[in-house]
């Protein structure tokens, strides 16, 4: 029951009405019993699956009970250990998900083990953890309804891939019942439009091309890689964009709000600034959960670039098991202290070349920069080992061949002439659309200005629009999420 399918859309719209019809403070049951439905859908009737993910919400509810008992009592130290040990029985599928067959394979040379792997594993432990540690720093009461506690960590929007929402953003507007709101609702539908658009004109086209080059990398070097770890940064924003703006518009349809995961990322002038704008649920999570724990940047420059290694390590094994994502992972870290340790020598190279603070050229030049180096590390994200990662980029410097993005060449790599013009002028106008809103203005709200007519006509002909030039329109099945393996 993915996002893009149509089948999903109908169980929405039945939840949709059910929601309204009933008396608001029975709402949440609504959203309960369809969450749950939901899930057992995507995990494709798997009972183990459906029984884990059950039993560990439970564990971390009956944890986070104790230890709220605990800390009423004033005993922390106790408190403390049992927080220890539920975030470890939180965490233990995940990291047996990641790394239990790479060691088993990698290091002892033995034979992989099927494991079962709830859907959303990755996100909802993160979210099962803050919320222990929340109520043992006493930032939220413990849920006494496992009902309602279930329904927090099961909401269906964001449970497959994010955003990871913290307790006190989400509980209270899950378990209110809420009015049905025109404005709202059209605004989250326009949401819904926006999402499609993403994924199926820009992200899955994109996808294309990057299976391509990444998949037979021997055959597309230089100039092809360049290409490919362009279009893959592309891809990957668009792609878990989508995802994320579709989660949100569905929770929108029900008067409920999401957290916003990505805020422009690649308008980011540093790396630094990159990870104050993507995946903002994830970025968030980590530092308030193990960068500021470990000390933060409170124990001097050595202890504060250590504590960047750890969390960007752990960042690393959160998205998958080997070497490439610790790797990955370890890359974000060194940009970010190099950043650090050259700024003297960056303010000078400014000075030198008289880039004044704030000047259109500079943010410019700071944008191209950053944006390079994040795309180096997607490269290793993307491509299928770290060998390979590196032969890749390795071809970006040591083979000269950029008439291939300029003949024919790159129309054998997937789409034809027009479906890449309609590529480019998808992401022009992202860029713009970024542009637009990164300045405060939204785009809804203007919509929402004009005439009952006017605003249909622009729903319609993007929904045209999407079915003609989207990928359904050239007859390739949509690709999965591409969070969704994570």
């Amino acid at each position: 029951m993915a996002f893009i399918s149509w089948n999903f859309y109908v169980f929405l719209a039945i939840l949709v009405i059910a929601y309204y019809l009933i008396p608001k403070k029975l709402r949440w049951y609504v959203l309960l019993l369809g969450s749950l439905l939901f899930y057992w859908q995507m995990v494709e009737k798997s009972l183990p699956a459906f029984v884990m993910f059950l039993a560990t919400a439970a564990v971390t509810y009956a944890f986070a009970l104790l230890i709220a008992m605990l800390v009423k009592r004033n005993l922390m130290k106790q408190a403390g250990g049992i927080l220890a040990a539920g975030i470890a029985l939180t965490v233990l599928p995940l990291l047996l998900d990641k790394e239990a067959n790479f060691i088993l394979v990698n290091w002892m040379k033995a034979d992989q083990m099927e494991l079962i792997v709830p859907l959303g594993l990755a996100f909802y432990t993160l979210q099962m953890i803050s919320y222990l540690a929340d109520v043992y720093k006493g930032r939220v009461r413990s849920q006494k309804n496992p009902l309602k506690y279930l329904l927090f960590v099961s909401f269906f929007p964001q449970i497959v891939q994010g955003p990871i929402p913290r307790y006190e953003q989400l509980s209270e507007q899950l378990y209110e019942g809420h009015s049905f709101d025109e404005r709202k609702f059209t605004k989250s539908y326009m949401l819904i439009l926006w999402g499609f658009f993403l994924k199926l004109v820009i992200a899955d086209k994109a996808g294309v091309i990057v299976d391509t080059i990444f998949n037979d990398y021997q055959a597309y070097l230089g100039a092809y890689v360049w290409l490919g770890g362009f279009l893959y940064s592309i891809q990957l924003y668009t792609d878990f964009l989508a995802c994320v703006t579709l989660a949100q518009g569905a929770a929108g349809l029900f008067g409920i709000d999401l957290v916003d995961n990505f805020n422009h990322p690649y308008f980011s002038t540093s790396v630094r600034d990159f990870w104050r704008r993507w995946h903002l649920s994830l970025s968030f999570w980590l530092r308030d959960y193990i960068y500021i724990p470990l000390g933060g940047n409170r124990k001097g420059k050595a202890r504060k670039y250590l504590n960047i290694l750890i969390t960007f390590a752990v960042s690393g094994i959160w998205h998958g098991g080997g070497y490439k994502y610790l790797i990955w992972g370890l890359m974000h870290a060194f940009y970010q202290i190099l950043g650090g340790l050259l700024m003297p020598v960056k303010n000078m190279t400014d000075r030198v070349l008289r880039l004044k603070e704030g000047s259109r050229i500079r943010k410019a030049l700071q944008m191209l920069v950053t944006f390079f180096f994040v795309m180096i590390a997607w490269i290793v994200f993307r491509a299928e080992s770290l060998r390979v990662a590196l032969t890749m980029i390795k071809s970006m410097f040591t083979v000269y061949n950029p008439w291939v993005i300029m003949n024919d060449s790159v129309f054998r790599l997937g789409l034809n002439w027009r479906e890449y013009t309609l590529l480019i002028f998808a992401i022009i106008f992202l860029a713009v659309t970024s542009a637009v809103q990164e300045k405060g203005y939204c785009i809804r709200d203007r919509i929402l200005k004009y005439s009952i007519f006017v605003r249909w006509a622009i729903y319609i002909g993007t929904m045209i629009f999407i079915m003609i030039f989207g990928t359904y329109g050239y007859g390739f099945d949509p690709q999965a999420f591409i969070y969704g393996g994570f």
